[in-house]
């Protein structure tokens, strides 16, 4: 069972939508499993462009939801961008980064999927 989700997750973190064809936004999450309550470090890699308008960052499962949102000037915007979400308690959690474009539309979508577990006896 235990590798059969190590295995989806990885499949799910593979997963990268993006709306301008060649252009693909990468999310990578560390760690992705660890014990509550957690930090976890996100790091984005945004590729240039002069219609990224703003990044954001969200980790949620089914009873937490944190966000974060950074403006970008364009291709002038760092090519690597990093989060800390603090505290996060236990859950299994989707992380995803959205880049939004000048229009207020979304422009491309990548995931990964986050364990946080409850230490043992709580």
């Amino acid at each position: 069972m235990f590798r059969r989700s190590l295995v989806l997750a990885g499949l799910v973190s593979l997963t990268t939508i993006s709306a301008s064809g060649g252009e693909q936004l990468k999310i990578a999450v560390s760690p992705a499993y660890s014990f509550a309550p957690s930090n976890l470090r996100i790091r984005v890699r945004v590729p240039p462009n002069s219609q990224n308008r703003a990044l954001e960052v969200v980790a949620e499962s089914g009873e937490f939801y944190r966000s974060s949102q950074v403006q970008l000037e364009g291709d002038h915007a760092p090519a690597t961008i990093t989060f800390e979400f603090r505290s996060v308690p236990s859950g299994d959690y989707d992380v995803y980064g959205v880049l939004i474009d000048s229009a207020g539309q979304q422009r491309a979508i990548d995931r990964q999927s986050v364990a946080v577990i409850s230490p043992i006896g709580q």
